[in-house]
């Protein structure tokens, strides 16, 4: 079954939309579009009647929404919701599921932290999770590249379909969530005649027929928008 990620045009390029209760990364710079297309999922999950979580440690649930109050595709009503959770990492609430008593031990605690993060997800019947960002784990378990690992691994079984923001900035360069996650987008970003040029990459996509190809987006009152019939050169 798909699921729309309920962002104008980008549904085409991938079969008619994602997988569910898959992992997908999201890539890209600063500026990008990553959080726009992500908040554009989770409005999608809400107005279908999915349970959403968006998990955060780069802004609250109040600079989201004013961020999201400048587009017109629904994302306060949502976050109005009883569909939708948002939590923030350096939260009370949030430590204490993320980090637990197992401190930054690895062998105690990164396999109670995936454990009490799936045993929440599942339990609360999250349909859609975003994560924002890798950094996340970074800052709970520093210079630990196998705690990293176990995380985007449990992820993949959770029951939600999950976007996992990456501040990647080089599409061509591969790092364990690219390969662990069942679809890689990146989200493109560069000046070029004076102008900035944005773009969307499908780099991989499992059971998901692609094109490779970098695709136009713009964004208006409305959101953001993905041009399928409109190919940009890096």
């Amino acid at each position: 079954m798909r699921v729309s990620t309920g962002v104008d045009g980008f549904d085409e390029l991938v079969d008619g939309g994602l997988l569910q209760d898959r992992l997908y990364v999201l890539s890209g710079p600063p500026g990008s579009g990553k959080t726009t297309f992500s908040s554009h999922f989770v409005t999608e999950g809400v107005r279908t009647g999915e349970k959403c979580l968006f998990l955060s440690m780069h802004e609250t649930e109040d600079e989201l929404t004013h961020d999201m109050s400048a587009y017109e595709f629904g994302f306060e009503k949502a976050a109005r919701s009883g569909k939708f959770q948002f939590r923030n990492v350096f939260d009370s609430n949030a430590k204490r599921l993320l980090k637990g008593p197992g401190g930054n031990d690895f062998s105690s605690g990164v396999k109670n932290m995936t454990n009490r993060l799936v045993s929440f997800i599942n339990s609360r019947e999250i349909n859609r999770l975003v994560i924002d960002s890798t950094m996340i784990l970074q800052y709970f378990y520093p210079d630990n590249n196998e705690a990293f690992v176990q995380f985007l691994t449990s992820l993949k079984r959770v029951d939600a379909t999950t976007l996992l923001i990456s501040e990647m900035t080089d599409p061509t360069s591969y790092a364990d969530e690219h390969y662990l996650a069942h679809g890689v987008v990146f989200m493109h970003n560069y000046l070029e005649g004076g102008g900035m040029h944005r773009g969307v990459q499908i780099v991989k996509m499992r059971g998901t027929d692609i094109d490779g190809d970098i695709h136009a987006v713009d964004f208006d009152d409305h959101g953001l928008h993905v041009r399928p019939d409109r190919k940009l050169e890096a």
